[in-house]
């Protein structure tokens, strides 16, 4: 068994990244994506920043979407943090639930 058989490490996939808790103030409701920072090299190059290699830039939400991260509707990649590069920051209007039900009953009332 060559020492390359005997080391077989897994590979981060993107059902690795881990959600924490939401917290808010006033205005947001905020959660952090922490991705397994093996995983930032297997991200397309476009998604960093050229002003500062190794660290994401603010990516859209089709982008963030596609490297697996799943959350409801409305959340928004808002910031990077350059010393860990690994943790997406997102934030979303306080009450946007609420605020999407309403809207959509309003215009369910508006068709009868």
């Amino acid at each position: 068994m060559s020492k390359d058989d005997a080391k077989d490490p897994k590979e981060p996939t993107y059902e690795d990244y881990l959600e924490r808790d939401k917290y808010n103030d006033d205005e947001w409701e905020y959660r952090h994506v922490i991705l397994p920072k093996p995983m930032l090299k297997l991200l397309p190059e476009s998604y960093f920043d050229p002003a500062e290699p190794g660290v994401l830039r603010i990516l859209a939400v089709k982008e963030w979407r596609d490297i697996g991260i799943t959350q409801s509707v409305g959340w928004e990649h808002y910031e990077v943090h350059a010393p860990e590069p690994h943790i997406l920051l997102f934030r979303r209007e306080k009450d946007f639930l609420e605020k999407v039900a309403a809207q959509a009953r309003a215009q369910q009332n508006g068709k009868k």
